[in-house]
């Protein structure tokens, strides 16, 4: 069978009659040659063993440990995001793009559903190419010349947000990085130019005040999540999402309260970004 692929709206494109676990090297190049194309690439009916997982994203990139996540069993390369029947607070439950507070971020993940809510649990996907590229000529000559704050201390630092939840083993952590990157990127897998800031870690913008910074941010805020630019995807067992940090924001539903969603994540490592 031929691997075949199509645009999904908004965001992404659906990739079938591929079985990740056995790809060809064709069939690899063509999955990253689609999540650099259009920020994530959707597959269904790839059960995995966790060995399997480990060994398909090692193809797609080297590995980055979570330093946040807690780490499937026996697989440190797997961290577990779950939400138990119990918890109301979910993990990724606002538009971010992760780990821009690392001088050099995550080129993107690879997330496998492993249990899902009866209905629910949905993950919205923002096209950031698309953003950009929607924005007058007057905004992107502005934005060219900025660069922006990323940190992750209020998030998963000792005072951090997920202190204050039902999910607080993901805060209190020392090692809380912050980076400073171009506002507008280039990216290095396409060459295209895509907008690089999103509303869980950047904080503001390089020489700018926190209201003069938070004036823009909320405009960009509000343009990148139009309906022309998201996609909503829909997980069962065995989905899986690759997607690219430096192409999309994401954001995961939490609709589905009184039942467990387990999903194994595994990180790829990125590269230092340019404007």
């Amino acid at each position: 069978m031929t691997a075949l692929v199509r645009d999904t709206d908004g965001c992404g494109a659906e990739i079938t009659q591929v079985a990740v676990a056995d790809a060809t090297d064709s069939e690899i190049d063509l999955i990253r040659e689609t999540v650099f194309r259009r920020g994530v690439a959707f597959l269904h009916d790839q059960h995995l063993t966790p060995e399997e997982h480990i060994a398909f994203a090692e193809r797609i990139g080297p590995i980055v440990v979570n330093r946040y996540f807690p780490p499937s069993e026996r697989y440190p390369q797997i961290a577990k995001v779950e939400k138990t029947e119990a918890q109301t607070t979910n993990i990724g439950g606002g538009w971010h793009t992760d780990h821009s507070y690392d001088q050099a971020p995550a080129m993107g993940s690879v997330l496998l559903a492993i249990e899902t809510p009866p209905s629910g649990g949905d993950t919205l996907f923002a096209d950031m190419y698309g953003a950009y590229e929607a924005l007058s000529d007057g905004l992107k000559a502005t934005l060219a010349g900025l660069r922006a704050l990323h940190a992750s201390a209020h998030i998963y630092g000792k005072d951090g947000v997920f202190g204050r939840t039902d999910q607080a083993h993901l805060a209190g952590h020392d090692d809380t990085p912050s980076a400073i990157h171009p506002a507008v990127i280039t990216h290095p897998g396409s060459g295209r130019k895509a907008l690089y800031v999103n509303p869980a870690f950047t904080l503001g913008f390089e020489g700018w005040t926190a209201e003069e910074s938070r004036a823009l941010l909320g405009y960009l805020y509000q343009h990148a999540v139009q309906p022309q630019f998201v996609h909503r995807f829909a997980w069962k067992p065995g989905s899986m999402a690759i997607w690219d940090n430096r192409a999309t924001w994401h954001q995961a539903m939490n609709d589905y309260q009184g039942h467990r969603r387990l999903m194994h994540r595994i990180t790829i490592a990125g590269e230092p970004l340019g404007a």
